[in-house]
């Protein structure tokens, strides 16, 4: 088997290093031990064994059938919101949106902020048309985008103690009659068409003022308990939390307790989220020379998350780039993070928050966190990230079949295209390698081939 490698990932480091980045942090993040558990991880978890079979038409073996691969999607999410989708102020802005969106992710955030989808009383938002409202377009507005280009979505989220409606009532009773029927209204809508949803947000940071909030905090259980039996099996309900949580060791860790103690009630809790936001420049600084900044404690946190045998995501990144090498200091602590991400076992996906600068929320556009500047155009920490999702973590390879017709490869799961030539013709096809598969693949010759 031939592999068509792709450029090493200490070289791409190399050429995104800048001075503004610690020596603490580089002498953890660049340690040789530490980066031989991310690739081992990464070969192990993100990889899968394959076979090719190639049959002529009357379904004897073919040796000596070159088969070339290239891999042309992953099986692994990577995301973004997409809350300004059809938002932007010229068409050219659209368009650069749209192709960096679907040239980096596969994987897209909906809003389903009560706010933004019952902003009046009985004024629904969930299809065009609808009111114009900033970062809140209707999510009916992603499906045929999503078909288009090949994209999973995420609803986020259907439970939040903030960015709700003010005309939402004080009373528990009546707020959960409520959040039913907007239960109801979604599930109806979005069943089956969008596959992954946060069910709750940020519970263990709730606020005192929260109508359904108790000490145990048992709205969440009740959430899961009203929402599981209106949604399809395969869909995939998560609980999300905010950044903290990445810090605190797996036995002491109270986002860890809490799922234990939800799953030990049963609800029905299909996948875990945790955030990494730094909104300042100060903020991303301090957490670069902070004990906790620690890839090893990282990766062992994330290791022991494979008790629950749930999908773990990365739900929402904020890495700024203001500031002195604000760019080159964005595209290095990026890269170190998504590489480390991606060798999580059970990880699923990442999802980067703002896409383009200026998008981001009232507040939080001065870091400056988009991986595109304030004209939409790539700055140098999309482009490592280009180069890692769409090179580096990229199958191309190139087999020959033995006697017996058969061919092994080895590559990241995902969809592949294939090219077998067999006796100075071709044909062509498509196979995926995907996890928890036995990945064997027949290539059958049509007649006159």
């Amino acid at each position: 088997m031939k592999i068509i490698s792709p450029i090493l990932t200490l070289s791409l480091l190399a050429t995104i290093a800048t001075a503004a980045t610690p020596d603490a942090y580089r002498k953890l993040w660049r340690d040789p031990a530490m980066n031989e558990r991310i690739e081992r991880n990464i070969e192990k978890y993100r990889k899968g064994d394959a076979s090719i079979e190639v049959l002529d038409a009357a379904g004897k073996p073919v040796s000596g059938a070159k088969v070339e691969l290239r891999q042309t999607g992953h099986e692994f999410l990577f995301g973004c919101n997409a809350f300004v989708l059809g938002q932007l102020d010229t068409p050219e802005k659209e368009r650069r949106y749209e192709d960096a969106f679907a040239k980096l992710c596969n994987f897209a955030t909906v809003p389903f902020y009560w706010e933004g989808t019952e902003p009046t009383q009985g004024e629904l938002r969930y299809s065009d048309p609808a009111s114009d409202f900033w970062r809140r377009p209707p999510p009916a507005r992603f499906l045929p985008w999503a078909a288009k280009n090949n994209i999973t979505l995420k609803g986020h989220p259907l439970l939040w103690h903030a960015y709700n409606p003010s005309w939402l009532p004080k009373d528990a009773d009546q707020l959960r009659e409520l959040y039913r029927k907007r239960f109801r209204e979604i599930a109806s809508r979005f069943g089956g068409k969008i596959p992954i949803f946060d069910v709750v947000n940020e519970s263990l940071v709730c606020s005192k003022k929260y109508p359904l909030l108790t000490p145990d905090r048992d709205y969440v259980r009740w959430a899961f308990t009203e929402v599981a039996p209106l949604f399809p099996e395969k869909t995939t309900l998560m609980i999300n939390e905010v950044t903290e949580y990445n810090f605190k060791p797996y036995e002491t860790n109270p986002y860890v307790a809490q799922i234990k103690t939800l799953l030990s009630q049963g609800a029905k809790i299909r996948g875990i989220g945790l955030q990494y936001h730094f909104f300042r420049r100060e903020k991303v600084d301090a957490y670069l020379t902070d004990p906790k900044c620690d890839p090893a404690k990282l990766l062992d946190l994330y290791e022991k998350f494979t008790e629950f045998n749930l999908p773990l995501y990365i739900t929402e990144i904020t890495i700024p780039s203001a500031g002195e090498d604000g760019d080159a200091l964005q595209a290095e602590v990026v890269s170190d993070h998504y590489r480390l991400w991606f060798a999580a076992p059970k990880m699923a996906g990442i999802t980067w928050w703002n896409l383009g600068d200026g998008t981001a929320v009232k507040g939080e556009n001065e870091a400056k966190g988009g991986l595109l500047d304030a004209e939409l155009k790539p700055k140098a920490a999309y482009r490592a990230l280009d180069q890692l999702i769409n090179k580096q973590w990229k199958t191309c390879a190139e087999v020959l079949t033995d006697a017996q017709g058969r061919a092994k490869f080895r590559g990241f799961h995902g969809t592949y295209h294939y090219v077998a030539n067999v006796g100075g013709k071709k044909v062509e096809g498509t196979l995926r390698v995907q996890s928890n598969n036995d990945n064997n693949h027949i290539i059958r010759l049509s007649a006159g081939r």
